[in-house]
């Protein structure tokens, strides 16, 4: 989903960014339910990790719920903490991080219980063979989580994903991306102040050896946010211990534009989208697909809307790849309306305006690449069935927006094959915690977040049990059992009421020779 976990980092030729803010303990431990854990064995044992396991999702949902509030208290900390080149304005931190983090742990502390209660199946529809079974589906803890975080959001994003895993009964190994040591120190320190055990949420080093020993010695689920690049080789290590994995991978996400659009809220939102945590978001806008009738209205008001948009820095490790994917894109005919794209200023600073690219085609590289940058490519389509070619041929399918009148643009959003589709706004819903997030193809597979990310953290576990004396299956066979059950095959899934009874009356032929 986003770039910066593990292997990318191994390469930066320039430091991360320096934040400020420091590890210290802080908080108010005693404000925290310690005391729903059942045992004060030490934090380092591995009797505690069980014992974690062993607590009711009641108890582990309400320990998890209850970091929000040491976040909360630490709060000032965690902004100064995710400050960086990329993250300059306090408020995105609060907005994007902080608040949805909050509430996605108290959402596990109220629906967490409910989502992993155990399934009770009933006689309705148990098929006839099975009377006196009873079953019940069990969500079990999988075991051993490895979570690997990210640079951009490095509170929101592994945040929710371990909490997802300690309310499961997990444990829980971070590796924080490189430049996000701080502030996943502190987030550590809150979930351990709130009652998790020392050794049931486990900080790692940032450096790339850390993730690579952790899969190396076997982990039973691995959550990567990251690039699709660094996608693939976790999923080579992973290989070798078969290690389930959550790939939260990269975007190429595109902005559909239907006829009768309101373009004053398609403005504000492609400038929000390009500017937002310096436009450093796997879901930012990276196309714009146009009408072709309607291109050069909205052309005309995007280079009105774009024109004092301050500039800004590109991390170290997409400086490069993008600043190659735009060179190749003007060399295939694109064009910058806006004349204030400067190579050279990005290769050696990093910084850069946001870019427009017209005349961009379908075909044309950066209209497929993962982009880590505010560059918005805008491609014409012929019809919404093109429109909706295009981003259903991307190998990128992360997420789409579309905006356009609501029931035709509802018609569009149930045909794109991608992960998440906001209709006239982008980014912002996606924070909701009672939604699964994830992508389709090169962006990924599985889900974090809302009900589906909690079950995703869990394995299901089936416990049968029969009652009384009727067990056929128990029985020695007999000459007759081949002419009966074939004719209960036929009374019970046969097509039509001619042949259904020829079933009934092979079942009682071979009952008669019982």
């Amino acid at each position: 989903m986003f770039p910066g976990s593990a292997w990318e980092h191994a390469a930066l030729e320039a430091p991360p960014p320096e934040r400020a803010g420091g590890a210290g303990q802080g908080g108010k431990q005693d404000a925290y339910p310690t005391s729903l854990l059942p045992s004060k064995t030490a934090p380092g044992s591995a009797t505690v990790g069980v014992m974690w396991q062993q607590l009711s999702s009641q108890k582990r949902c309400r320990i998890v719920g209850s970091a929000a509030a040491a976040l909360c208290d630490r709060s000032e900390e965690l902004i100064q903490a995710c400050s960086s080149d990329q993250r300059t304005d306090p408020v995105e931190t609060i907005t994007s991080e902080l608040l949805p983090l909050c509430a996605a742990m108290r959402f596990l502390a109220k629906r967490g219980p409910k989502i992993l209660a155990p399934r009770r199946v009933g006689i309705w529809r148990r098929p006839a063979w099975l009377i006196g079974v009873h079953s019940v589906v069990h969500r079990v803890p999988l075991g051993k989580v490895l979570v690997l975080g990210t640079w951009n959001y490095p509170l929101l994003l592994p945040g929710v994903q371990l909490a997802q895993a300690l309310a499961a009964g997990n444990r829980v190994l971070l590796k924080p991306a490189v430049g996000a040591e701080s502030a996943s120190t502190i987030l550590v320190e809150c979930f351990h102040a709130c009652g998790v055990p020392a050794d049931q949420l486990v900080l790692l080093d940032s450096d790339t050896s850390a993730a690579v020993g952790a899969i190396a010695d076997g982990v039973d689920l691995i959550v990567l946010t990251g690039a699709a690049e660094t996608g693939r080789k976790v999923l080579h290590g992973a290989a070798d211990t078969l290690s389930a994995s959550i790939m939260e991978l990269s975007g190429c996400d595109a902005v559909v534009v239907l006829p009768g659009v309101d373009e004053r809220r398609l403005m504000d939102a492609l400038r929000f989208g390009l500017s937002f945590n310096g436009s450093a978001t796997c879901i930012a806008p990276r196309r714009l697909i146009l009408p072709r009738a309607e291109h050069d209205v909205i052309l005309d008001r995007l280079q009105t809307t774009l024109a004092d948009q301050p500039p800004v820095i590109v991390h170290p490790a997409a400086r490069p790849s993008v600043a190659d994917q735009i060179a190749k894109a003007f060399e295939a005919g694109a064009v910058d309306p806006l004349g204030r794209y400067c190579e050279t200023r990005l290769r050696d600073e990093g910084t850069m305006y946001p870019l427009l690219l017209d005349r961009v085609a379908e075909d044309h590289e950066i209209a497929s690449a993962d982009i880590f940058a505010p560059v918005l490519s805008v491609i014409c389509a012929d019809d919404t069935d093109h429109a909706i070619r295009l981003v259903n041929g991307c190998p990128y399918r992360l997420a789409a927006s579309v905006f356009g009148p609501h029931s035709a643009a509802a018609d569009v959003a149930n045909q794109l094959n991608v992960g998440t589709v906001t209709i006239n706004d982008l980014i912002a819903p996606t924070a909701d915690p009672r939604l699964p997030f994830g992508g389709r193809g090169q962006s990924g597979f599985g889900v974090t977040r809302g009900p589906e990310g909690l079950l995703a953290m869990t394995a299901a576990k089936v416990i049968s049990r029969r009652r009384g004396p009727i067990a056929p299956h128990l029985r020695p066979r007999s000459e007759s059992d081949q002419q009966m059950l074939h004719g209960v095959l036929q009374i019970m899934h046969a097509g039509g009421v001619r042949k259904r009874l020829a079933g009934l009356r092979r079942m009682v032929g071979g009952v008669k020779k019982t």
